[in-house]
C-alpha cells in the first residue's frame, strides 16, 4: 500500500556539504552565517538563533522580562508551545477566539479582550499566523499602539510570507519567532530564530540564551574564556553548529518550498472544489500554505481514519487550547467559551503539503478524498 507521510523534509547534498564543513572544523561559524543569512532574507536588523522554535518563544518572553502575574494575549487556536512558554514564567495567557475562515485571531474579539484586560500587567499580544496565512497585522498593530502593549509574532508557519509587500518579521512587531522544523518529536535537525529590530531586546536575548555568561571570549571550538561571570538567570538555548548548517541549507530552499507548496495547493483547489462534504481553505491574505487545511462537514475523525487506511497521514491545526486538559482545568474553561474555534476544530483536517510531495501523490490524495466523500453522500 502507498504511504504518504504528513510531512517529510527536503534534504539533498546542500545540507550534507554544509554539515561536512562543520565536521572538518572549518574556521567560519555556521551559527553566525545562519544568523547573518536569515537577517538578510527577512530584512531585519537582528536574528538570534536558538536550539528550536519553542526555545525562541521562551527567549522572547525572557527578552520582554515577563514576570509572575503578567498577562499575554494569544489565539486559542495556537500550538501549545505559545501558551506553554507564558506559563513557565507563572504569567497568564489570555485566549482570544478566531476568525472562522482563516483560523487566525479575530481582531474584533481581540479588541474586546484588550478593553477587558487593560491593566499594567498586560505585556503583549502573541500573534500566530496559522498554516502560513498572515493575520490582520494592520489592525493588531493599531490596537497594540492604543493599549501600549508589545506584539510578538509566532511566524513558525510563515517563514518567507509577505504582508503589505514586506516579509513577515519586518512588518512592525517587536519580536518575531521562526523555526526550521515542524512540530516533530524526532526531527532530523532543529533550529529556532528570534528576530527583532530592537537593540535592547537583541542584547538581552543574546545574553540569556547561554546561561547569561559574560566572558573575555570563546575560541572557535566553543571553549569558554579563562575568566567569566554570570549576570542574570539564563538558559542553555544556543544552537549548535551542525543544526545551524542544516538550517542554512533549508533556508536556501525556502523560496522553492513555498513555490512548490503553492503548486500543490493549486492542485488541491482544482481537484477538490466540487467535492461533497469538503470546504477548501479561504485565502484572505498572503498565504505560504505551510499547511493546507480543509473542513469536513461529516464525521471528520472517520474521514481521517479512512485516509490513513489508504496510506495518507493527516493532522489537526490546532486542537484549541481551551480543550486541552491543563488549560481547561487551570482556568475553568468551558467547551463553548470560544465558539468559532470549537466549530472549526470539529471539522478541520490538514492534508500533506511539502516540497518533496510529487504531483502523482497529490492526485492520489485527491482521489482518495473524493472517493471517501462520495461514499458519504
Amino acid at each position: 500500500m502507498k504511504e504518504i507521510p504528513f510531512y517529510k523534509p527536503l534534504i539533498d547534498n546542500t545540507e550534507k556539504s554544509l554539515i561536512n564543513e562543520v565536521l572538518d572544523f572549518e574556521d567560519s561559524s555556521k551559527i553566525e552565517e545562519l544568523e547573518s543569512n536569515f537577517s538578510k532574507y527577512v530584512g531585519v536588523k537582528h536574528s538570534v538563533s536558538t536550539c528550536n522554535g519553542t526555545a525562541a518563544m521562551h527567549l522572547a518572553m525572557c527578552a520582554l522580562d515577563l514576570k509572575r502575574g503578567d498577562k499575554i494575549i494569544c489565539s486559542v487556536n495556537s500550538f501549545p508551545a505559545v501558551a506553554e512558554v507564558v506559563r513557565h514564567f507563572d504569567a497568564e495567557p489570555i485566549f482570544v477566539d478566531i476568525d472562522k475562515d482563516d483560523f487566525n485571531m479575530d481582531v474584533n474579539e481581540l479588541e474586546k479582550v484588550l478593553e477587558k484586560s487593560n491593566h499594567k500587567k498586560l505585556k503583549a499580544i502573541f500573534v500566530s499566523h496559522v498554516a502560513g496565512q498572515i493575520a490582520n497585522l494592520d489592525r493588531i498593530y493599531e490596537l497594540a499602539n492604543i493599549y501600549n502593549v508589545k506584539v510578538v509574532e509566532d511566524a513558525t508557519q510563515a517563514l518567507g510570507g509577505n504582508y503589505n509587500n514586506k516579509k513577515v518579521g519586518t512588518t512592525g512587531s517587536d519580536i518575531t519567532i521562526f523555526r526550521f522544523s515542524p512540530q516533530m518529536k524526532n526531527a532530523i535537525a532543529n533550529a529556532g530564530i528570534m528576530t527583532t529590530n530592537d537593540d535592547n531586546l537583541m542584547q538581552r536575548a543574546r545574553l540569556l540564551k547561554n546561561h547569561a555568561i559574560v566572558s573575555d571570549g570563546w575560541d572557535r571550538f566553543g571553549n569558554l574564556g579563562y575568566v567569566y561571570d554570570v549576570v542574570d538567570i539564563g538558559f542553555k538555548y544556543d544552537l549548535n553548529e551542525l543544526n545551524a548548517a542544516f538550517a542554512i541549507g533549508q533556508l536556501k530552499k525556502n523560496d522553492y518550498s513555498i513555490k512548490r507548496r503553492l503548486e500543490i495547493a493549486t492542485i488541491y483547489d482544482k481537484e477538490l472544489k466540487d467535492c461533497p462534504h469538503i470546504s477548501l481553505p479561504v485565502k484572505k491574505s498572503n498565504h505560504t500554505y505551510d499547511q493546507y487545511i480543509i473542513k469536513v462537514d461529516k464525521n471528520r475523525d472517520g474521514f481521517a481514519k479512512e485516509l490513513k487506511e489508504n496510506g495518507i497521514y493527516t493532522s489537526l491545526h490546532f486542537i484549541p487550547l481551551h480543550l486541552l486538559s491543563y488549560y481547561k482545568q487551570k482556568y475553568n474553561l468551558r467547551v463553548n467559551d470560544f465558539p468559532n474555534a470549537l466549530t472549526n476544530y470539529q471539522q478541520i483536517l490538514s492534508l500533506p503539503i511539502y516540497a518533496g510531495l510529487n504531483d502523482k501523490d497529490v492526485h492520489y490524495i485527491c482521489e482518495q478524498i473524493k472517493q471517501i466523500a462520495k461514499n458519504r453522500v
